[in-house]
């Protein structure tokens, strides 16, 4: 299970209606950088049948089934620190980060 901030909510619809289409959000994982993972997020507009749905009120959350293993728990936050701002995802499965942050390893 994938939990979204009320912050990360209002971004997501928001987003969602600027579009003017899309369903909701696809969130995974993709091999990369030098801890080996990344997030990745989209929205998307359709979903395939090997995706995993989990509803929610105002859009739908998708993943596939291998990234899911490594979401399952975490909590997608939008945060703003100074003039940078963005989708943080808090994931109590992560045992270690980049220094950059942008990849990380389970």
């Amino acid at each position: 299970m994938i939990t979204v901030t009320n912050t990360a909510s209002n971004k997501i619809q928001s987003n969602l209606q600027k579009r003017g289409k899309g369903i909701g959000i696809k969130v995974g994982v993709r091999t990369t950088g030098c801890s080996g993972l990344a997030y990745t997020l989209e929205y998307v507009d359709d979903v395939s049948p090997e995706d995993v749905i989990q509803d929610n009120t105002e859009y739908k959350i998708v993943s596939d089934l291998k990234s899911l293993a490594y979401l399952n728990g975490m909590t997608i936050d939008y945060v703003r620190n100074g003039l940078n701002e963005g989708f943080e995802f808090v994931n109590p499965n992560e045992k270690d980060r980049c220094g950059c942050g942008e990849s990380f390893r389970v």
